[in-house]
């Protein structure tokens, strides 16, 4: 078993199909499983069967991390890297053996996404110091973020021309270049018309992209997480605060204010309405919280 991993292990170095870190993870998911076979008196890849591998996954459930039991997504990458060292030894060992075959990894949980209270986001918002010229960048960059549900990629690289400041529209070029436009309110456009002049002062070569720095270099998604995370512990916020979170904030606080579901599908630029869906659960949760908090019979 020792041989097959190790020659499986350097096939994929060969092949250049993944990355040191890849290879380690292989190693260390073959292992295990070799281990495993081995407790159960199992001493080839080729003796494992369809049974033995739902014992393994049992066995990985019951296993206890640092944040408690393993998760579906931690065991469908092992899955994934048992799955491909087979698929090696039915293609290159000649073993006709594949317990993995028609085995369905299991579904990730989902996630409900992390989001700011409207009141956080007024005061994350407020804190901003426009008294400084970095300030009145940052106002304009963290507000029009939340009132465009922009991803962080779309925010960097986000053109001057890009804002239609007499219809109130901003044009957006999102994931897979697909275009959407999206409304934003007269208070986000007077911060934008604030920001230019800065900027106009900043600008020490040509470029269309509206955020920059100091030097007139345009900001980088790693610029912007740095400035929310300053502005986050400025203003007192004990989480962590990150660029994605102001799109989940845009997309939770319109639902709760009644939007449609179809029309924030289409202000996220989401392809799939399930994908949206996300946020109808994180509006329920909150109508199920205040019920329990506030009904008498339910506090019981």
């Amino acid at each position: 078993m020792d041989d097959l991993i190790a020659r499986f292990l350097a096939y994929i170095e060969r092949s250049n199909s993944g990355s040191m870190h890849t290879v380690s993870a292989y190693q260390r998911d073959l292992c295990e499983f070799r281990d495993y076979l081995r407790a159960e008196n199992i001493d080839s890849f080729e003796q494992a069967d369809r049974i033995v591998v739902m014992n393994y996954i049992g066995e990985l459930r019951s296993r206890d991390g640092i944040n408690g039991p393993m998760k579906n997504t931690s065991i469908a990458r092992k899955l994934s890297s048992l799955r491909s060292f087979y698929r090696y030894l039915n293609e290159y060992i000649g073993s006709m053996n594949n317990p993995f075959l028609y085995l369905k990894s299991p579904k990730p949980a989902k996630r409900i996404p992390e989001f700011l209270f409207y009141d956080e986001m007024e005061n994350f918002l407020s804190s901003v110091d426009e008294t400084k010229e970095e300030g009145i960048r940052n106002r304009a960059l963290f507000e029009l973020m939340y009132a465009c549900g922009l991803r962080v990629s779309e925010v960097v690289n986000l053109r001057v021309e890009d804002i239609d400041f007499q219809e109130g529209i901003l044009r957006i070029v999102g994931k897979g270049n697909k275009e959407r436009l999206v409304p934003f309110y007269s208070f986000a456009a007077d911060k934008i018309k604030s920001y230019l002049s800065v900027r106009e002062k900043w600008m020490r070569e040509i470029h269309p992209y509206l955020f920059v720095n100091r030097h007139g270099r345009q900001l980088t998604s790693r610029g912007v997480q740095y400035l929310m995370e300053k502005q986050a512990r400025a203003c007192g916020m004990n989480i962590h605060v990150h660029p994605h979170m102001f799109r989940h904030t845009f997309a939770t606080h319109l639902l709760d204010n009644g939007a449609d579901l179809r029309v924030v599908q289409e202000l996220l630029g989401h392809s799939s309405l399930s994908t949206t869906q996300i946020y109808v659960h994180v509006t329920q949760d909150r109508l199920k919280q205040a019920y329990i908090q506030a009904h008498p019979r339910a506090k019981s």
